[in-house]
């Protein structure tokens, strides 16, 4: 019985001894629309979430598809891992396991196992149900691709031993009647390095362009001077008619690259013969592939910073036109204004000029951007490609997101409250609604903000929150009681008044309202946006006055009133408009 007992103890003891110290949680397959928001209310069904953190993209503030989720107590977080691991959100299986500070422990690999040809109905979590009699797996995850299994999978278990174990028992077994592989996983960088170790002592060579003539035996003829041939075959159709490509395989590697040396390029039965070494149908494409992708960024290179691009053309301008205009400012390779071949080639309103050097795309850019071609203000800039363009308005989008986030700020920090945590934090635990608590002086009481919660970055998160215009002495625009102290605010609690009438939207420091702007045509309100823009801007920065103006024009209307409204945003925006102008041209500069 004693040796019974050791036995069923032996196992607590190693669990144990490995037992996460803190409550953290990775979260990863996530959709790039999932927000903290959406995780607190998931995991904090749970126990009671410490913080929540998606990770964002520096640049674009997109969600990179993981989040670390925080509990105050293990026991939660173990709870989570094993109730909602592969739960499906926003037609996405997520994946938790226990967050890894460690990045060596992360990478060494140890525990991890590799599972090939594996039948596509098999998904996550049957392939963790499958492995997870062998021990704790920390992580559990199938290859797809556009949501389809690719037929392969890894298992990483927290002991090295389960892992051995794994491999032992499930190798060669049938899955869903398909005979599977399980072994351990060697990381890309050592698989790579294999690869090409054998692919640098080939054998096996591969001939095309063979003439319909050449035989078996007449290739056999032609090749065998270089060294004993083990197979050789010219594939051939259903007919029995050579495809004019074939295989030799040799004994030895230097007899196979001997034969690729001397003989390609090389003239059998009247035709030139291509010879290198055989590749598999994946190493062609995978090479192929990259060499398209180098003659594309050759291309690009070559246009970068010399094509420009040109919008708002009015339907009557021709190439011809296009070029007689730009040509002041150097020699023009190409000018194309690009027509609509379904609609009678009618002009589609933009177009490209390409210019011999930088210098002279510059010169085009400053000098011809806004310049009023035929009736219509034109726009030029510097041709980019589109997933550059896509970026970039990404950065626009959360900039003008910053905005809206900063003007909610300054309205909250009126009433006692900073909002700039970059992290969503939970409730304190225990705190329950309905229960009576008590608040300093200087906190901010449910019935001001309901359900008030952390911030993640980019977006606010409030529950229950009331629209509209407040009511009572709330609701008055003065400018002494907007900026009343928190504790002048908190301290008068409104009592319930009748309601008023909706007031007409007010004026800002600018004298311009969506309501005023709404009567003109879209053509007067570019007009009369720009012509304040441009008056506010040319207070703030002389040299960049026309280039910014049209930059900030491409936003939207609240948002541009929004700025000639406050002054101190508009600066801030002129600033980072003024950074990036002159990052620009001393990066045209170092080009030269």
């Amino acid at each position: 019985m004693a040796t019974t007992a050791e036995t069923a103890a032996a196992p607590v003891v190693k669990e144990e001894t490995n037992r996460p110290t803190t409550a953290s949680l990775y979260v990863g397959e996530l959709d790039t629309s999932v927000t903290e928001a959406v995780l607190f209310e998931i995991f904090n069904i749970i126990g009671p979430v410490d913080s929540i953190r998606v990770c964002r993209d520096a640049v674009t503030r997109r969600s990179l598809g993981y989040a670390y989720v925080n509990y105050h107590n293990i026991a939660d977080g173990e709870k989570a891992l094993e109730t909602l691991n592969y739960t499906n959100l926003k037609g996405k299986s997520i994946r938790i396991m226990w967050s890894q500070r460690d990045p060596s422990l992360r990478k060494s690999g140890e525990g991890n196992i590799f599972i090939k040809n594996l039948d596509t109905s098999i998904d996550d979590k049957a392939l963790y149900d499958t492995f997870s009699a062998f021990g704790n797996i920390l992580s559990c995850k199938i290859a797809t691709e556009n949501g389809v299994s690719k037929g392969y999978g890894f298992v990483h278990f927290e002991h090295s031993e389960d892992a051995e174990n794994a491999i032992k028992n499930v190798n060669g077994m049938l899955l869903n009647n398909k005979k599977v592989y399980v072994g351990h996983h060697i990381p890309k960088k050592e698989r790579n390095a294999k690869i090409e170790e054998l692919r640098s002592q080939y054998t096996n060579i591969y001939i095309k362009n063979i003439d319909e003539s050449i035989t078996d035996d007449q290739l056999r003829t032609a090749f065998e001077k270089f060294g004993k041939i083990t197979s050789l075959v010219i594939q051939k159709d259903d007919e029995g008619k050579s495809k004019g490509f074939g295989f030799i395989n040799y004994e030895t590697h230097d007899e196979a690259k001997k034969a690729v040396d001397e003989m390609n390029d090389t003239e059998l039965g009247g035709k030139k013969i291509y010879v290198s070494r055989a590749q598999k149908k994946n190493e062609r494409e995978e090479e192929l592939k990259k060499q398209y992708e180098k003659i594309r960024e050759e291309k690009l290179n070559k246009y970068q910073g010399v094509n420009l691009y040109i919008k708002n053309l009015d339907e009557s301008v021709t190439d011809e036109v296009l070029r007689e205009k730009f040509s002041p400012f150097g020699t023009i390779t190409s000018a194309k204004v690009m027509c609509d071949e379904k609609n009678d080639n009618k002009s589609r309103g933009f177009g490209f000029v390409c210019f011999s050097s930088p210098d002279e795309a510059t010169k085009a850019v400053a000098e011809m951007n806004g310049y009023n071609l035929n009736g219509k203000p034109i726009y030029v800039a510097l041709a980019q490609r589109k997933d550059v363009r896509k970026a970039q308005l990404e950065v626009q989008m959360n900039q003008r997101i910053q905005i809206r986030n900063m003007q909610a700020n300054q309205m909250m920090n009126n009433n006692g409250m900073y909002n700039n945590q970059q992290i969503f934090y939970g409730g304190m635990p225990h705190m329950n609604p309905g229960r009576n608590i008590y608040y300093q002086q200087g906190m901010i009481r449910p019935h001001q903000w309901n359900g008030q919660e952390g911030y993640n970055g980019q977006h606010q998160y409030r529950r229950n929150q009331r629209n509209g215009p407040r009511r009572g002495k709330y609701n008055n625009n003065n400018q002494a009681q907007q900026n009343a102290t928190p504790a002048q605010e908190q301290a008068t609690v409104p009592a319930p008044v009748a309601e008023t009438p909706a007031q007409q939207p007010v004026a800002g420091p600018s004298g311009i309202t969506e309501a005023d702007l709404a009567k003109l045509s879209e053509e007067e309100q570019r007009n009369k946006l720009g012509e304040a823009l441009y008056t506010a801007i040319s207070k703030i920065n002389q040299q960049y006055v026309g280039k910014i103006t049209g930059m900030l024009l491409e936003m939207k209307t609240n948002e541009i009133i929004t700025l000639l409204d406050n002054p101190d945003v508009l600066k801030q925006k002129v600033d980072e408009a003024v950074k990036a102008l002159d990052e620009f041209q001393q990066s045209q500069k170092n080009a030269q």
